[in-house]
């Protein structure tokens, strides 16, 4: 059976003031097209569909769009909630989207209506697992859990660390494991040692939440969401990573893993997407440096850092902004003196205390001209 793994599609998201839906929608397209050239069966999304729990009629209009165009006539698409997504609503069409070939595991105790003549589907589920099998009577087993915390899973707080609620509650998704199928689990949660991305936010970065990879022995795959930098541990443990770049320090391709299963045994690849405007982080010390080299970035978003001992002027941030549109942040670092007398402030005029403080910042004395300016707007303030 060949087996599609994605995840983090965080549908909505916008990169500051830029809206990417348009970008969202050709990558879904461009899974899509992978799933009809790869010949896949069953596609897996790890979570974080949306970047919101309260997605805009549009971004769930594209979701709705594209997963049904996913699934196509014939495949399968199961589908867990991660902790941007509120689960409860994304399975409350579960009954409907099981029709059209999709499970969509929201609350983590779901379980999915069987049977029906699409080519791939549904034959057996239980309480956070599920069983899909081909046409040609392959099968795997799914154990699906969406986001694990103890509110989303309806539990009291205890003294079990949470590793050990972890593997309670993936015990609970093996309940019709027999040991003979494919063996596969769809989780979206935080493991021990991945790299993080600054898009990322809400992420147990302090330890609480995050696992050992020790707790996913037995399994022939591990389908991860929740982290964005593509990223494996071993050969069985993996984060697909994101659809798009969704911040400046995530430089590693877009990327799809195929997977193709002959019951126990699974061979993976990873499939590079192409959709999507890159993100590029630049830095210069020169104005116009600066310009020339946002020039060759054209149909990227970009954020640039400038080093420079003065301020921007207006005319030169507007010269910058015209090099290239796609640029969404402009970060100016000027540099101040090494080091400062103690002086003591309350003997000092407005005038001294302007100096000092310009000085103190961009490590030069102001301007005659802005002097006069801030002394004049200070009259007017009195």
């Amino acid at each position: 059976m060949n087996i599609l793994h994605t995840s983090d599609w965080h549908i909505g998201k916008r990169l500051m003031d830029r809206e990417r839906l348009p970008e969202q929608i050709a990558a879904l397209e461009e899974i899509a097209d992978l799933c009809d050239r790869y010949d896949v069966d069953l596609v897996l999304v790890a979570g974080d569909v949306f970047d919101t729990f309260m997605p805009s009629a549009d971004a769930e209009e594209v979701f709705f769009r594209a997963v049904k165009r996913i699934a196509g006539a014939r495949r399968a698409v199961v589908l867990v909630s991660g902790n941007h997504d509120d689960g409860v609503r994304l399975a409350a069409s579960a009954p409907l989207a099981a029709e059209e070939g999709i499970y969509l595991f929201g609350g983590g105790r779901d379980v999915m209506p069987v049977g029906g003549t699409r080519g791939v589907r549904a034959v057996a589920s239980g309480a956070g697992y599920v069983v899909i099998a081909n046409e040609r009577g392959e099968q795997v087993y799914i154990n699906a859990l969406p986001y694990p915390n103890e509110a989303r899973l309806k539990e009291e707080k205890t003294e079990e660390s949470y590793a050990e609620k972890l593997r309670r509650w993936i015990a609970r998704g093996e309940a019709g494991y027999s040991g003979d199928l494919t063996h596969i689990l769809l989780t979206h949660l935080f493991v021990a040692g991945g790299k993080v991305s600054e898009s990322e936010r809400d992420i147990d970065l302090g330890g609480a939440r995050a696992v050992p990879v020790s707790l996913f022995g037995g399994f022939d795959y591990v389908a991860l969401g929740h982290l964005h930098k593509p990223q494996s541990f071993g050969t069985t443990v993996c984060y697909s990573g994101s659809l798009l770049q969704y911040s400046f320090d995530e430089q590693e391709h877009k990327q799809v893993v195929l997977l193709r299963a002959h019951g126990h045994e699974l061979t993976r690849e990873c499939i590079p997407l192409t959709s999507g405007k890159k993100l590029v982080r630049l830095e210069e010390s020169d104005v116009g440096r600066a310009a020339a080299l946002l020039k060759e970035y054209e149909g990227a978003f970009v954020e640039l850092t400038l080093h420079l001992v003065a301020p921007l002027t207006s005319q030169e941030t507007q010269a910058l902004r015209a090099a290239n549109e796609g640029l969404v942040s402009l970060i100016v670092r000027t540099r101040g003196s090494e080091a400062a007398p103690v002086v003591c402030r309350s003997s000092l005029s407005p005038k001294q205390l302007f100096e000092e403080y310009y000085r103190s910042v961009y490590g030069e004395a102001p301007a005659d001209d802005l002097v006069t300016a801030f002394l004049e707007l200070l009259k007017e303030n009195e």
